[in-house]
């Protein structure tokens, strides 16, 4: 009987240690939020890793697996007018800022029921109802983006914050950091979340830094604090999002959130992810996913039991099974699209 205590008590803590830091803010509503939240965006980019596999999504398409955490949190700390723009792996961030799957799943088939109609792909797509601008194919260039939307913020007095994602790849590029300037310059409201999933494409993020891997750091240089956030950890992550929309909206300028995450598939659909080892990718999964933490936590504190998660797991793939039905049956754009959304006419 000693000896089962025992090893139950120890299978406690080893439990514990894959659940989030919960604090006495985090309540039960909210952590059902990010559960079905963040597994939406799981089972959505499942099957649309499927849906590519047949040949019904063409050109690139870059899943989201794995890094669910960064984007919820992020959003739950946000409100009506915020905005978002980020880079080509996107169809999380569009799910998390409250788009349609099914308008989002059609875009990704080309279809007419697309948000951009069919025209955009997986990379390029936008909802100004839900303010969110892209969904961005050249690396790093929606970093200048966010910022003039965060000018534009600035400009009209309103109190409202723009999150600007991008990858731990694009944080050489030259545009990152004239951007970082002109918001450090100018006091601007925007949060640039990096989220390093330690591979830029297939080279290592130690590989390509001389200033080292502290990418959070970069903005020293121009007065723009920077903090390392736990990205698996969604918890964490929306308790450091909270402390800098709150810097944001009080009119201190740019803040940077370097969040430390991981992609369990390869870079785009195309890459097979020979650069790092299965068993590097499955101590991460089995140690660290962002959706199991949540789970254990639940779980362990009494707010819902294996039966309750699974059904809301039966109730996301209703979702996103209708998407991927909705994708199919939508019919391909009119040839007279191609003209539409291009040109702004005076």
């Amino acid at each position: 009987m000693a000896k089962k205590a025992t090893a139950k008590r120890a299978a406690g803590k080893a439990a514990s240690k894959s659940a989030p830091a919960k604090t006495a803010k985090t309540s039960k509503s909210d952590l059902m939020d990010y559960y079905k939240n963040m597994l939406l965006i799981r089972r959505f980019e499942e099957k649309a890793g499927q849906l590519y596999g047949m040949g019904l999504i063409g050109g690139f398409c870059h899943l989201y697996i794995g890094q669910e955490a960064v984007v919820t949190g992020m959003q739950a700390a946000t409100k009506e007018g915020d905005a978002v723009i980020t880079s080509y792996r996107d169809h999380g961030h569009m799910l998390a800022c409250g788009m349609d799957p099914k308008g989002v799943m059609a875009e990704l088939t080309g279809r007419e029921g697309g948000y951009s109609k069919g025209k955009g792909g997986s990379m390029h797509m936008f909802s100004k109802e839900k303010h969110f601008y892209g969904g961005h194919g050249i690396v790093g260039a929606q970093i200048p983006l966010g910022t003039g939307i965060a000018f534009a913020m600035k400009y009209n007095e309103t109190d409202n914050v723009c999150m600007a994602y991008t990858g731990d790849g694009a944080m050489n590029q030259g545009q990152v950091y004239e951007a970082f300037n002109m918001a450090a310059l100018w006091k601007l409201p925007v949060i640039y979340v990096i989220e390093n999933n330690k591979y830029g494409m297939g080279t290592s993020v130690e590989r390509i830094s001389a200033s080292g891997a502290n990418l959070h750091d970069r903005g020293k240089a121009y007065g723009i604090p920077g903090d390392e956030v736990d990205g698996m950890d969604v918890v964490a992550v929306h308790e450091a999002a909270e402390k800098a929309v709150a810097h944001c909206r009080a009119g201190k300028g740019p803040y940077i959130l370097e969040m430390k995450t991981y992609r369990y598939r390869g870079h785009s659909m195309s890459d097979p992810a020979k650069y790092r080892s299965k068993e590097e990718v499955n101590k991460v999964r089995s140690t660290s996913d962002p959706i199991d933490r949540v789970k254990a936590t639940l779980i362990d504190d009494g707010h819902a039991s294996e039966e309750d998660l699974k059904e809301i797991d039966k109730q996301v793939k209703a979702v996103v099974s209708d998407a991927a039905d909705f994708a199919q049956s939508s019919p391909e754009p009119d040839e007279k699209e191609l003209w539409t959304d291009v040109l702004l006419e005076a």
